[in-house]
């Protein structure tokens, strides 16, 4: 129940209350005129008055009430609105200081104006009335920079987190340009190292011609194989720059598998019987066409066949076609040769990387090339693999590649 002393403030805030606009209008002139605010000549009347015509109406709650308290959460509110909306418009603390300084100033002058023409408004209800909107301006005060502050913060928290982002984007893609420059060091000792080696041995093929014309054939098919080892060398450096260099969409098709998996066994299939081996080839009746790439997918089945061929002394080499769910299918290549030991398992993959065997041809990009192209078909690469006992390389594909994916 409202006391003898609250009547005359409960009095005053209705006047206030009656009088919003009056005042809004006459604090918004004097911050237009204000030399020390900028950023407000930038605002239209209604981005300018923003939530301070709601704060004064919880103002005049408190004036009525003569509780602050009751009122705070309110006023706390809204202030953080309103110094939100000032952090967005551009305000510097400074001004959103001077700006609610002002929004005082007039409210004071408001008191003035009414204990002027009210005696019955005494000067300890106007003092109390200047207390009463002093705590209130200083609580929105005190609010709205807290929240500039916190926007603030956010936005250098958010700043610095994009710089460390950038940071680290920049010492990977240092990191890269490092390796890429350790893989061309690498391309050109390796390449240099088994070009000079096949010369060496050309050159003694040569020499034996001349020092002993009875052995000819002997040096002849020595010379033959060398050159057929440079031959294999520079097709897959050749195949190898033309897959890192293929930045073109992947082109899909439709490809009937067994027409591809029977060009395969007749492809490869006298090369494996030539080192004596066996080729076990096997295709499941259930397959039929796929939507992939035809040439990519054969590249990858010849790298394998050939590799397995390449490691393989005796045995057999085993090409498999079969289903593998409802929408996949799965290629399959396994030998009976050195197999792969637990320490260069991740290493095979890489460049320039061979197994201990230094008597196989080929500059090591074979398993890098199927990697690279099995990324392009979305295929699932795994293999298993011991030593002595040999190696299965497994790749499950979907039935159904689409073009944006690839």
């Amino acid at each position: 129940m409202a006391t003898t002393q609250s009547r005359p403030l409960g009095a005053f805030a209705e006047h206030i209350r009656k009088n919003e606009v009056e005042l809004t209008e006459r604090w918004m002139r004097a911050v237009f005129s204000d030399v020390e605010l900028t950023e407000s000549d930038k605002l239209t009347n209604e981005q300018l008055s923003d939530h301070v015509p709601d704060i004064l109406g919880s103002i005049c709650s408190a004036l009525a009430q003569q509780d602050l308290e009751e009122v705070e959460p309110e006023i706390e509110r809204k202030a953080r609105l309103h110094g939100k909306t000032r952090w967005k418009q551009g305000y510097r603390i400074d001004e959103l200081v001077r700006e609610l300084d002002l929004f005082r100033q007039v409210l004071m002058g408001a008191v003035v104006q009414y204990a002027e023409a009210h005696p019955a408004f005494t000067r300890r209800h106007e003092e109390r009335a200047r207390y009463f909107i002093d705590e209130a301006v200083s609580f929105v005060t005190l609010t709205s920079i807290r929240e500039v502050v916190t926007e603030r913060d956010r936005k250098i928290d958010d700043y610095t987190g994009r710089l460390e982002r950038a940071n680290h984007e920049l010492v990977l893609k240092q990191k890269l340009v490092g390796e890429l420059y350790e893989s061309r060091m690498q391309i050109t000792r390796s390449v240099v190292h088994d070009l000079r080696n096949f010369l060496n041995v050309f050159s003694m093929a040569l020499q034996l011609i001349a020092r002993a014309p009875a052995k000819i054939d002997a040096a002849l098919a020595l010379a033959n194989r060398q050159a057929a080892d440079m031959k294999v060398l520079v097709d897959q450096l050749v195949e190898y720059a033309v897959v890192l260099g293929d930045a073109n969409q992947v082109s899909v098709e439709s490809v009937d598998l067994r027409v591809l998996f029977d060009e395969l066994v007749a492809s490869c299939g006298p090369a494996i019987r030539e080192k004596g081996l066996e080729l076990k080839a096997s295709f499941d009746e259930q397959l039929a066409s796929v939507r992939t790439n035809r040439l990519k997918l054969k590249q990858i089945a010849i790298n394998l066949l050939t590799n397995a061929a390449k490691y393989t002394k005796a045995g057999a080499v085993t090409l498999e076609f079969c289903a593998s769910g409802n929408d996949a299918w799965c290629l399959r290549v396994s030998d009976t040769g050195v197999g792969i030991g637990p320490s260069d398992r991740e290493r095979v993959f890489k460049e320039f990387e061979r197994a201990s065997d230094d008597d196989v041809p080929g500059a090591g990009l074979g398993l890098a090339i199927v990697k690279d192209l099995c990324r392009m078909l979305d295929g699932e690469l795994r293999f298993d693999s011991q030593q002595g006992v040999g190696t299965t390389f497994e790749i499950t594909f979907p039935l159904q590649l689409r073009a944006a994916e690839a």
